[in-house]
């Protein structure tokens, strides 16, 4: 029989517990073992152990799902740089793991919980359900059906006891920091508020179901971009059913030509970031496990626990944020998030500071030109942004990013880390000034897309034309 999700406190805080002191005691020897070798020697040692501590922490990530799991998440998709160069594609091995794998549960244990929830037997419900699973999601399972009238399902069921697992982590968020920064020192105090603002949120399917459903509509017709309609009537709490979309996931699409690889990496880049600044609400989770590329061509987006609509208001002040920094406006930036209380020390950061932050984080998408993302450029702007190992912009790291700004730069990280991880070249900026100034698309999938929102206008703020002047490209080399 499968393991269990192991749901108590202590049982999990344990588990979190035994990687920090085995890491510990692991340094402690390899000091040790360190007196009178060569330095070759002991930066070979020194590798060998760092390694053991990272693969430990992600093992641990995977059992444990929940919090833990999305963490996981985030460093496969970001490609961060925690293992030398030589073992990195056996690291990110591992760490798919995380979004396509997890650690499965019995198939009568996960039976049991759609039971449950309907209140009678599986047959009565589906024609058809397939017990091997077709994809993991971070708190739970995805399996294939067919309804008595014949439509082909995805149902997306929880782990039995998730929600008090997911609940636990929350709880262990202080110890899951001291313990995963050995392995993640960008796991701040921010990053875990965030999480702990909506992970509990994704618990609930129903309300997942009724969002989906929304967005379902808002894409539907869309050239290019497909969201399975959900079937709220058919979801519970713990269930989720949706229409079955087949396709292609994220490892076959990387495989694909460069063409095809950087048309994808321009609809996810519009899904995902575009979406913010167009219809001023955005999915909050961009990661592999949640695309396809659909057999009629089109990228399928999954997943929409955790969804936010922005104020916007909010959204404004981003939108003029990000122009201020495309025009190289250090001063008017700086003055804008005193005022929005971004920054609450003003005295402590100068204006090219601000700036020059601002442009670590998101001049791949505000330099006029083509630009190839790669994972190394991914990463190491998200590092440079928060990881506190590194010297620059200490002031700005240590100002107070408003929660609802939080959630929508995650979701940009993380998108910039999908395009990294399928290496897409585009020129960003010129696809972003649709949504930055108001301009008319330059690309045959914007001018495609602007001819749908034509016949579905989104209610949006009035943006200026102003350009951005060009810019030195940045090195690739981050």
């Amino acid at each position: 029989m499968a393991k269990q999700v192991p749901t108590s406190r202590l049982a999990r805080g344990t588990k979190l517990g035994a990687v920090a002191a085995s890491s510990v005691i692991r340094t402690q020897r390899a000091r040790l073992s360190m007196r009178g070798r060569s330095d070759a020697v002991r930066a070979k040692m020194a590798e060998e152990s760092m390694i053991r501590t990272t693969e430990q922490v992600v093992m641990v990530l995977g059992t444990m799902k929940g919090v833990a799991m999305k963490l996981g998440q985030m460093m496969s998709v970001l490609d961060m740089d925690l293992v030398p160069e030589a073992h990195r594609e056996r690291f990110q091995k591992r760490l798919a793991v995380l979004r396509n794998a997890a650690p499965s549960v019995s198939f009568e244990s996960m039976r049991q919980v759609i039971e449950d929830d309907f209140g009678q037997p599986l047959g009565a419900i589906f024609a058809e359900f397939e017990a091997e699973p077709i994809a993991a999601a971070s708190i739970g399972q995805v399996y294939r059906g067919t309804l008595h009238d014949g439509r082909r399902v995805a149902v997306k069921v929880q782990y039995p006891g998730i929600d008090a697992a997911v609940r636990a982590d929350l709880k262990n968020l202080a110890m899951f920091r001291r313990v995963l920064q050995s392995a993640m020192p960008w796991v701040t105090p921010a990053v875990l508020d965030e999480l702990r603002l909506n992970m509990e949120s994704e618990l609930d399917y129903q309300a997942e179901a009724n969002t989906q459903l929304q967005i379902a509509e808002l894409y539907a017709g869309h050239p290019f971009i497909v969201v399975p309609r959900s079937m709220p009537e058919l979801s519970t709490t713990r269930v989720l059913v949706s229409e079955y979309v087949p396709g292609k996931g994220f490892e076959e699409i990387r495989q694909l030509p460069d063409a095809e690889r950087d048309r994808i990496g321009e609809i996810i880049y519009r899904f995902y970031v575009g979406s913010l600044f167009t219809f001023n609400e955005f999915c909050g989770d961009p990661h592999p496990g949640n695309v396809l590329l659909a057999d009629d061509g089109k990228v399928a987006f999954l997943d929409f626990g955790l969804f936010n609509r922005m104020d916007p208001e909010h959204v404004q002040f981003e939108l003029t944020c990000l122009r201020a920094a495309a025009e190289d406006r250090a001063e008017d930036l700086r003055e804008l998030m005193i005022q929005r209380g971004v920054i609450d020390s003003p005295e402590e950061i100068g204006a090219e500071e601000c700036l020059e932050y601002v442009l670590a984080a998101s001049e791949w998408c505000l330099i006029d030109e083509e630009l190839t993302i790669t994972p190394e450029l991914a990463s190491g702007a998200f590092l440079l942004a928060v990881d506190p190992r590194a010297s620059e912009f200490t002031g700005m790291k240590q100002q107070n990013l408003p929660p609802e700004h939080l959630f929508s730069r995650r979701a940009d990280f993380l998108t910039f880390g999908m395009l990294g991880q399928l290496g897409c070249t585009a020129n960003w900026h010129q696809i972003s000034r649709e949504w930055l100034y108001g301009e008319p698309p330059v690309t045959e999938l914007g001018k495609v897309h602007h001819g749908w929102l034509a016949e579905h206008p989104p209610v949006a703020p009035k943006k200026p034309r102003v350009r951005a002047k060009k810019t030195t490209k940045p090195s690739t080399d981050a």
